[in-house]
């Protein structure tokens, strides 16, 4: 009787594990709102109906597979990548590899990788020149991110990736006020690039030009009442910072 009363305990433990599982998988992909409740109130066939609808596909796997690897040994991928564009010095196999180098903080190795492929048809490839900069701002290689940002400035991904605020802020401590300005405006879009707009308030602060901080930390913080719960959990840090540099701006 007691052995049997144990297997149902261990079952039972198993069960709520899998549910907080699938639970934080489900919240983590913004997936809650379709799937909690079938995880929560049909605690078995909720979570296997999620994990096969939401979870085993190949890319998944594959995915899973890579991160358990990671995990396991850190520099295995990299020595699997060095290994690949050793045997082959194709354009994808570079790519890769300083992406690697980049994602470690292996800045240096990662730059001398992606300027050799910045020739030719790939003298303006966005992936690229968007992870340079990222290189470059880590190593204060300011000069550089001006002389390679205006290449894609004016495609309309370049926005939306984390080298636009890098490109703003390296036009300032380049001593290039008016462009950083400019740049940090270009970025300043209700509902969206809170990294930027908090980095822009920073600035405008910086410019000692505190009433259009104390607007720009305004809106931002107001914004944040209307975001749904997923979207403010993603911003959640820079909304934090805006409010916190509101309530310390000087009152006029």
């Amino acid at each position: 009787m007691y052995g049997l009363l144990s297997q149902f305990d261990n079952y039972y433990y198993f069960i709520i594990g899998l549910q907080a599982v699938c639970v934080f998988h489900a919240m983590k992909n913004g997936n809650q709102g379709k799937w909690i409740y079938l995880i929560v109130f049909l605690p078995v066939i909720g979570c296997l109906i999620y994990l096969f609808t939401e979870v085993i596909n190949k890319r998944h796997v594959s995915s899973i597979q890579s991160d358990v690897v990671n995990i396991v040994n850190p520099g295995a991928r990299i020595k699997e990548l060095e290994r690949k564009f050793k045997f082959s010095e194709t354009l994808a196999n570079r790519q890769a590899l300083a992406d690697a180098y980049l994602e470690k903080g292996l800045y240096e190795q990662a730059i001398d990788l992606y300027e050799p492929a910045l020739t030719g048809l790939f003298e303006n490839n966005e992936h690229i020149i968007n992870q340079l900069i990222r290189a470059y701002f880590a190593k204060e290689r300011y000069e550089d991110i001006l002389r390679i940002a205006p290449r894609i400035a004016g495609s309309f991904n370049f926005s939306k990736n984390r080298s636009a605020l890098l490109y703003a802020l390296a036009l300032e401590k380049s001593g290039k006020a008016e462009e950083a300005d400019k740049q940090f405006k270009a970025l300043n879009h209700r509902f969206s690039n809170y990294e930027a707009r908090y980095n822009y308030g920073q600035f405008l602060i910086r410019s000692d030009r505190i009433k259009e901080a104390d607007s720009l930390f305004s809106t931002i913080v107001n914004e944040a009442s209307q975001m749904s719960r997923k979207d403010m959990r993603d911003s959640k840090v820079w909304i934090d910072k805006a409010a916190k540099e509101l309530n310390n701006l000087p009152v006029e």
